[in-house]
């Protein structure tokens, strides 16, 4: 009974998740008719655009790794090979959305003239670095002997 709720619950969460990553693509969409028709700069409409589909595919990865991880049957023994391989997906994306949000912040302070807040996108990348070589450390010390 417990392996039903188990993957009844995983299933909710991963449409869940997947529902917000489809939201997140019409959220990027909309953004990106809304800059062009307002006739905001081209470059900061793509890059926002950009910052919400990476995330909306973060979202996604997060989905479908829920799924995987709680409909995965109690013989399947490379339960660890499918966690390992969901983590360093969702990682890697949220350093990717990272270091996109410090590119546009330095954009943004370069064009407004406020290079004194550039220490904000330096914050951002020092932690985008801080996550990648924890998930480097991470991968190292969970790493499978044959």
């Amino acid at each position: 009974m417990e392996r039903i709720y188990r993957m009844i619950l995983g299933k909710t969460f991963s449409f869940i998740f997947i529902g917000i990553s489809v939201g997140l693509i019409g959220l990027a969409a909309y953004q990106f008719i809304q800059g062009v028709l307002a006739g905001e700069e081209l470059i900061k409409i793509i890059i926002q655009s950009i910052n919400t589909t990476v995330i909306s595919l973060a979202m996604f990865e997060l989905g479908i790794g829920v799924s995987e991880e709680y409909s995965v049957s109690n013989q399947q023994t490379n339960i660890f090979t499918v966690f390992r391989r969901t983590i360093t997906r969702f990682v890697g994306l949220v350093c990717i959305a990272l270091v996109l949000e410090a590119l546009i912040l330095v954009i943004k302070y370069s064009q407004l003239e406020l290079a004194g807040n550039l220490y904000y996108p330096v914050g951002i990348l020092f932690g985008a670095s801080t996550l990648l070589i924890a998930l480097g450390a991470f991968l190292k010390l969970t790493k499978i002997s044959p």
